[in-house]
């Protein structure tokens, strides 16, 4: 049963809980794991990324398998409903136009004192994506890491994920990756696939950046080879927390905490609110949503480890919690949710008002369903065209303009002792002179 508390002293000692669940010293012994992976598939290739999918996927591919091939792809086309097939397409619709109003622009400014300056912003030469599978089946990722890829103009996008049984994978998630433009797809996942991106393979080409959530062992790999490629984030299991006063639905409130705690046994789902009678509702009819649930066992280990209702004094103490816990979903299903949006700093994305669930967020609505998590929202932020980009900056100075600074360089650069700084400058000025 979802746990209700009420007393303050208690409720940030438990957010600070559920916070650090992906810190634990059972989540690091992992590293130890992960560490040899990447340094096999280093040195072997090709070879080490076979074994270790026999090893942790029971999957037994030779290296000319690992490709997913052209028939695959054209075969998951008639594998796929045409409903499906709509949804996907009116998906990447909504999701491109979003992100495409994200795309930084480049800029030049010339100055009347003979200087310019500038951004110019470029996209990667390679990324690299991770899409999860195992527990489940998942498209949506493909398309928020695909298509901002896309939009950013990345050349060369590839992507990776587990292979299931006779390294088959699921024809959703390959219809979704040719609608986003995916040029290569290979058939592995955990850490063997994240060693494979960032140090290439005989098969599998090596990426600038690496995006996309996985499991644990995902996660500690790309904190590790980060420096040698770019990653997004070091994404943990998903959580939600909702705000929700007396006017909120319960039956409505306990289906948005099922939809984050079905997704991993270590999910988060937490509800703050001011109405103790709705904590009990939610809680009641947390517990009828439960019966029957195709996802039963993983949901109940979520809920009973790291799910949490909180009875607060005001929906100002909300945001306070809030903010300190810095939910990477963020629900305000309150009667003016707007009125209380000023006060919430840190979450990875706000959804606002009694029509707006999350689930909408995780597949159409268009801003990137990959999210700071554990806290990460206090200063990181969610998957976009940027994770794609780099900018370079843009200085010329004309012999008039290095002239007049020619002076205050010398004092800096005789001040960090750097005496070829200032000589840089100085056999320009003479030169002229």
């Amino acid at each position: 049963m979802l746990r209700i508390i009420t007393q303050q002293a208690d409720v940030r000692a438990e957010l600070q809980r559920i916070c650090d669940r992906t810190h634990d010293e059972q989540v690091l012994h992992k590293e130890a794991t992960v560490r040899e992976v990447l340094q096999a598939v280093k040195r072997q290739g090709d070879k080490a990324v076979l074994h270790y999918t026999a090893e942790f996927d029971q999957q037994i591919l030779k290296a000319e398998e690992l490709r997913v091939t052209g028939s695959e792809l054209d075969a998951a086309y008639q594998q796929v409903s045409k409903e499906l097939l709509g949804a996907l397409r009116l998906a990447c619709r909504q999701i491109e136009a979003f992100h495409r109003q994200r795309v930084p622009k480049s800029w030049v400014h010339f100055g009347d004192d003979e200087i310019v300056l500038g951004k110019r912003y470029t996209p990667v030469d390679r990324a690299g994506l991770y899409v999860p599978g195992g527990r489940a089946a998942y498209p949506s990722t493909v398309l928020m890491n695909a298509i901002p890829a896309h939009v950013a103009a990345v050349p060369h996008v590839v992507m990776v994920t587990p292979p299931g049984v006779g390294g088959a994978i699921n024809p959703a998630v390959l219809v979704a990756a040719q609608e986003a433009g995916v040029q290569e797809i290979y058939r592995i996942g955990g850490a063997q696939a994240i060693a494979a991106l960032a140090y290439g393979t005989e098969t599998i080409p090596k990426v600038d950046v690496i995006t996309g959530p996985g499991n644990i062992y995902v996660t500690l790999a790309k904190k590790l080879v980060y420096g040698i490629v770019g990653i997004d984030s070091l994404a943990g299991p998903s959580e939600v927390l909702v705000i929700a006063d007396e006017t909120a639905n319960p039956v409505h409130v306990a289906a948005d905490l099922l939809a984050q705690a079905e997704h991993d046994p270590m999910a988060a789902a937490i509800l703050l609110t001011t109405d103790a009678a709705l904590a009990k509702n939610v809680q009641l009819a947390l517990e009828r949503q439960l019966v029957d649930h195709p996802r039963r066992i993983d949901t109940e280990k979520a809920i009973a480890h790291y799910g949490l209702i909180v009875v607060v004094e005001s929906l100002q103490a909300a945001a306070e919690l809030s903010n300190e816990f810095a939910p990477e979903h963020l629900e305000l299903e309150i009667k003016d949710p707007w009125a209380l949006l000023p006060q919430i700093r840190h979450a990875g994305a706000i959804f606002l008002g009694y029509s707006t669930p999350e689930a909408v967020g995780d597949y159409l609505a268009g801003p990137n369903h990959t999210l700071p998590t554990s806290g990460a929202a206090r200063y990181a932020s969610a998957l976009g065209v940027e994770t794609f980009l780099k900018h370079s900056s843009i200085i010329q100075y004309s012999q008039t303009a290095l002239q007049n600074v020619a002076s205050a360089i010398d004092v800096l650069a005789t001040a960090e002792g750097l005496p070829s700084h200032a000589d840089s400058v100085r056999h320009r000025i003479q030169q002229e002179e």
